[in-house]
């Protein structure tokens, strides 16, 4: 908060040389572990569609709006829409073969904000170092290449898995958005968490430190869990 102006008021702090940001380009994202690339059906449904199959019981899709797919044909659909959206930028998270797809949404270029949401991730990427990564590329480019000040990340409230993996990837909880939205027939509270780009450096550093080679042993497991490290951040 700055201020008060000449009127008494509390503003808010100024913003010097602020000017509207980029949309994110649809060009690849490297990293160690993955891939990021723009969601291509004719070479990404295929793929997409049998590691999402590995989830028998469907519960990658229970809090998401949309999913799941009894066809490829049906998955299909879904990936065409998505890759054409004017509203969506869907993206393939590739290892050998893609296994999730992430978007940018709510993308609001005057302010400097922007989301990461619509998260399917299947049962060959959950709980990897290529999940994680793919959401550090994701951070990178936002701040690091385009310069927003604020990412976003919004849950069902009863979605403990996508609360926990918020937290873990640095997000701060702000608050509940009673009966935001009806989804599936049900009602759903929306958990809303964000990283702005004070915290963004120290969240860099520890993203950078755990996906170093040295924080994996010979089996590929961590020596230091990146909760460990996002939690101390400044904030």
């Amino acid at each position: 908060m700055s201020g008060p102006n000449a009127l008494g008021q509390p503003v808010g702090d100024p913003v010097p040389g602020w000017s509207p940001r980029e949309t994110p380009a649809r060009t690849a994202m490297a990293g160690r572990f993955c891939r990021v690339e723009a969601l291509a059906p004719d070479r990404h449904a295929a793929d997409l569609f049998a590691a999402n199959s590995e989830d028998r019981e469907g519960r990658m899709w229970t809090y998401l709006p949309f999913g799941p797919y009894a066809s490829f044909a049906e998955y299909l659909d879904y990936a065409k829409a998505a890759a054409v959206s004017e509203t969506r930028l869907t993206y393939a998270i590739v290892t050998d073969k893609a296994v999730g797809v992430a978007s940018y949404l709510n993308i609001n270029r005057s302010a400097g904000s922007i989301e990461v949401g619509a998260l399917a991730y299947s049962p060959r990427l959950q709980r990897t170092p290529a999940s994680t990564e793919a959401m550090f590329l994701m951070m990178r480019r936002v701040f690091d290449e385009l310069g927003y000040r604020r990412y976003e990340w919004k849950c069902n409230s009863l979605n403990a898995a996508s609360r926990a993996a918020a937290e873990r990837l640095g997000f701060r909880y702000e608050g509940l958005f009673r009966q935001a939205e009806v989804v599936k027939g049900g009602n759903r509270d929306t958990a809303w968490f964000s990283i702005v780009d004070g915290e963004w450096p120290a969240l860099k550093t520890a993203f950078t430190r755990w996906l170093d080679p040295a924080n994996f042993d010979a089996a590929g497991h961590q020596r230091e869990s990146l909760s460990s490290l996002t939690r101390p951040a400044p904030r």
